[in-house]
């Protein structure tokens, strides 16, 4: 039930919490620093229909890189930012094969 409206309904006033990375600006005075970045970004999730593929991964790596580098966000490893060690490609055994699934398949 909604107090809206009701006598003595009270308002509940809460802080908002700023962002756990801060806020930082979008690009110096419009100049569009990393717009091609982002742009190639943008039509590679498009292109594979939002799935977390290698090729998305190292574009978005590409423009954090260029975010970092023209002070426009704070500079920090990537390994804080999302992007583990990427895994060296090794011949999987059968039984790992099996265990693996199907490409972008949920296991519980």
């Amino acid at each position: 039930m909604s107090s809206f409206g009701s006598p003595g309904g009270r308002q509940i006033n809460s802080k908002p919490t700023p962002p756990e990375r801060g806020s930082f600006p979008l690009d110096h005075d419009g100049v569009g620093e990393c717009k091609d970045v982002m742009m190639n970004y943008l039509s590679c999730i498009k292109k594979v229909k939002g799935t977390n593929e290698a090729e998305c991964r190292s574009i978005a790596k590409t423009y954090l890189s260029c975010r970092m580098d023209r002070n426009l966000m704070a500079k920090d490893e990537f390994k804080n930012l999302g992007f583990g060690e990427e895994k060296p490609a090794t011949a999987a055994t059968k039984d790992e094969k099996a265990e693996e699934g199907k490409k972008n398949e949920l296991r519980w």
